[in-house]
């Protein structure tokens, strides 16, 4: 008889050994989904930490490890270019000091080494966060002048679009390098247009000259734009807006004069040398008229010149542009802020076709003996150069019956516009729009944008046109707004 040692059924071995083998892919199984959550909670919370808030700044345990190396985490998503990832410290004495993310972390490392941030001994309670804005701080005076060394070396776009060999020019910045980052592609609200535009008087407690709507209206700073070329009449003009003017202190001029050195007078040259007679408007005001020299050969029409004139905007509170050969009414400046300010609207833009010199201005007082107004409403096909291209038209001038309030326009005119200083910052001119027709009002990159972008288009009346050329003129406080 042969005897049989006892054996496990093979279906039952099979099942536990295939037991054990599943428990321990669990146990691993787990161990991962465990590591995974709490690398997902440390980044969750290092992302929360990290979050662009308004007066947040990372805690002092975070800054330590990331700090000396302990660990390292992946960086924030910035809102925009610039600004977010610094942070302004303003003190108890209303001074802002610049400092980074990793002085805020020594801020905070100090607090904690010296006992937390009720320390008496430091002045951590008498200073207040606050996010580093895109929009520079408000100057004044300013000049392009101060940042020559600073300039940007642009391909000149005439000679790049004919295939010819590229020519270097050394331009002025914009202002705000990324003006996407302050408007977002949205219409500016008023609480963030009110933060551009300098001041002449600084505030007396902060010392800021970015006072929003505090700053006094015969205060509130004015850039006046300039494309010239060639023109003789171009210093008259200049001499024009500060002798008018019953503030020049808050004017500043900034001039594109594209000349040929050594035929044309500069536009920021007088008539006689300023040591015989320093009285003259170019000499004594002569710190707040920037001028930036073109050879004439690369001008290449009014839209490239009135580019670099949006380049040499710094912040001021108005805007306007004007053609090179205007005379402007007593108190224009007055004249023209009140009527702006009369629309109750951030962005009204005052515009018109002006008006001829001849019987318009009192020579012996420089004020309007006019009281007719022109309206840009008639617009047809004007032949030139071998084709056909829209021009804009004004209705005969006449007195107008509405009075009081805006009126309203469908089209605005490069020769002569008023508006706030941040329109240069949301509509500045196209660099890329060589050789375009003389007055601009189909420029596609500027007038389709006010269409889309703004609210509306006005009719201010403030000098004239020398000559046989068109001028602007004052209308009590009658405004032309057009809104699309």
């Amino acid at each position: 008889m042969i005897r049989r040692s006892p054996s496990i059924p093979t279906s039952i071995a099979a099942s536990s050994s295939s037991s054990n083998h599943v428990n321990g892919n669990n146990r691993l199984g787990l161990f991962l989904i465990g590591t995974v959550l709490v690398l997902y909670t440390i980044g969750l919370l290092e992302s929360v930490y990290h979050l662009p808030v308004p007066n947040h700044r990372r805690r002092a345990w975070i800054g330590k490890l990331t700090k000396r190396g302990v660990v390292s985490f992946g960086g924030n998503i910035n809102l925009s270019k610039t600004g977010l990832s610094d942070v302004q410290y303003v003190d108890g004495e209303g001074k802002v000091n610049n400092i980074g993310m990793d002085s805020v972390e020594d801020l905070d490392d100090d607090d904690d080494e010296a006992g937390g941030s009720d320390n008496t001994n430091n002045n951590s309670n008498n200073k207040r966060k606050m996010p580093k804005s895109p929009i520079p701080e408000a100057q004044w005076p300013i000049s392009i002048r101060d940042e020559d060394g600073n300039f940007e070396d642009v391909i000149h776009p005439g000679h790049k679009a004919k295939h010819h060999s590229d020519v270097i020019m050394s331009v002025p910045r914009f202002w705000i390098d990324d003006p996407v980052s302050v408007h977002q592609n949205k219409l500016m609200s008023r609480d963030l247009a009110m933060r551009i535009g300098s001041c002449n008087q600084p505030d007396p407690l902060t010392g800021s000259r970015s006072r929003g709507d505090a700053c006094p209206p015969s205060e509130r700073t004015i850039y006046v734009a300039i494309a010239s070329y060639r023109d003789y009449q171009c210093r008259d003009t200049v001499t024009s807006i500060f002798s008018r003017a019953k503030h020049p202190q808050r004017v500043r001029v900034g001039v594109v004069d594209q000349i040929v050195e050594g035929e044309d007078g500069p536009c920021d040259a007088p008539y006689v040398p300023c040591a015989t007679d320093p009285d003259q408007m170019l000499c004594r005001w002569k710190d707040r008229v920037d001028v930036f020299q073109v050879d004439a050969p690369l001008a290449i029409g009014p839209v490239f010149a009135r580019h670099l004139g949006h380049r040499m905007y710094r912040g001021e509170y108005y805007y306007m542009q004007s053609d090179a050969h205007v005379t402007f009414t007593r108190d224009w400046d007055e004249d023209i802020v009140s009527q702006q300010e009369a629309t109750g609207d951030e962005m009204a833009v005052l515009s018109t076709y002006l008006t001829d010199i001849e019987g318009s201005i009192d020579p012996n007082t420089g004020r309007s003996l006019r009281d007719t107004r022109p309206i840009m409403c008639n617009t047809d096909y004007e032949d030139g150069q071998g084709n056909k291209y829209l021009r804009h038209g004004s209705q005969p001038e006449a007195v107008p019956t509405v009075r009081g309030m805006p009126q309203l326009q469908p089209y605005w005119a490069a020769g002569y516009s008023f508006s706030r200083g941040h329109f240069v910052v949301n509509v500045p001119y196209d660099f890329y729009q060589p050789v375009r027709n003389l007055d601009l009002e189909l420029d596609l990159d500027l007038g389709l944008e006010l269409v889309s972008d703004w609210i509306g288009l006005l009719v201010g009346c403030i000098g004239w046109k020398n000559g046989a050329e068109i001028g602007c003129f004052d209308v009590d406080t009658t405004l032309i707004d057009t809104q699309h």
